[in-house]
């Protein structure tokens, strides 16, 4: 009818999921993306198997008709190097990243839209939860990515890092600032938050939007994950002075932070074990990761990602 507005039409994202040994995990998280509130026709599902030993196209071939969804097989290289090959092949303006363990709420898209309506060239972080809450190693890995968000992200117009399981990102601005480094194995998405805000770009943090994630942990497979974590901010923190950024300075008022927790009313003298369990972790990796005098980190490449 003459004189009525046309709604506007809603960004196209590209959902990149990269995958290694987990098909059950996969395709939970699939069914969850076949959910989605947002026109089918206005999003992408670009899975990359990661080298996987079992075939997944039995896994991702029925939501085939629910969702466009494209399987992409690699040689395993890592979730850095497996996210950015699904970025070269993303159509979408907007990349959205998550995990083969992770359900994305049904308005997550919506919500993302929402935001990137608003600040159409920033990095969004959505908020990730624990799935698994009668197991308390994926609870104390919570509280940990709480503090953490809540120490780098007080401003949540000013973010400064966001985990590569719940992130949203221009795809064009990706793909300038060179997608993850590939040579990180473990804290790919930290790296990646610190050379986005070196080229003086925003990062936004979108509390809103909500990633459920099921990893389920050990002792053993708790202290393995933050042990690695703390190799990779050794890697994180030589790559930085590589980059001008000056050399590692402990963040004291981020430690002066911790020892509040135990005492608060919230968490209480139960989170202790897990925090000190945490930190001995951390900093057995980085101390471990010190003593390889881990030399031949190649540089951040200058080369900007391409479309295929």
């Amino acid at each position: 009818m003459a004189g009525l507005k046309k709604e506007p039409q809603q960004p196209y994202f590209s959902i990149v999921i990269p995958t290694y040994q987990r098909p059950d995990q996969l395709s939970v998280c699939l069914q969850t993306l076949a959910q989605l509130d947002y026109p089918q026709d206005r999003f992408e599902v670009i899975v990359v198997d990661d080298g996987s030993k079992t075939r997944l196209t039995e896994v991702v071939a029925p939501f085939g008709n629910r969702l466009e969804v494209t399987l992409i097989t690699q040689p395993h290289a890592g979730p850095a190097a497996a996210r950015n090959t699904g970025a070269k092949r993303a159509k979408g303006t907007f990349l959205a990243f998550t995990d083969d363990d992770c359900m994305p709420k049904s308005d997550w898209l919506q919500k993302l839209a929402a935001r990137f309506a608003e600040a159409p060239d920033h990095m969004i972080g959505v908020r990730t939860l624990n799935a698994i809450e009668n197991n308390r190693y994926s609870t104390g890995s919570q509280l940990i990515l709480d503090i953490v968000y809540a120490y780098y992200n007080s401003d949540p117009s000013s973010a400064r890092f966001f985990a590569s399981n719940n992130l949203a990102i221009p795809a064009k601005r990706f793909r300038a600032v060179g997608g993850f480094d590939p040579t990180f194995r473990i804290s790919e998405d930290r790296e990646l938050c610190d050379r986005w805000r070196h080229h003086g770009y925003r990062m936004t943090y979108a509390p809103e939007a909500v990633v459920y994630h099921s990893h389920f942990l050990t002792l053993r497979s708790f202290w393995r994950q933050h042990f690695n974590y703390g190799r990779g901010a050794f890697r994180f923190h030589q790559t930085r002075a590589r980059r001008g950024s000056g050399a590692f300075k402990p963040e004291v008022r981020f430690y002066f932070n911790l020892l509040r927790y135990p005492f608060s009313k919230e968490y209480g003298h139960g989170v202790l074990p897990i925090l000190l369990l945490w930190q001995l972790a951390n900093t057995a990796g980085f101390l471990s990761e010190m003593a390889r005098g881990h030399r031949g980190i190649q540089k951040i490449p200058v080369t900007p990602l391409k479309r295929l």
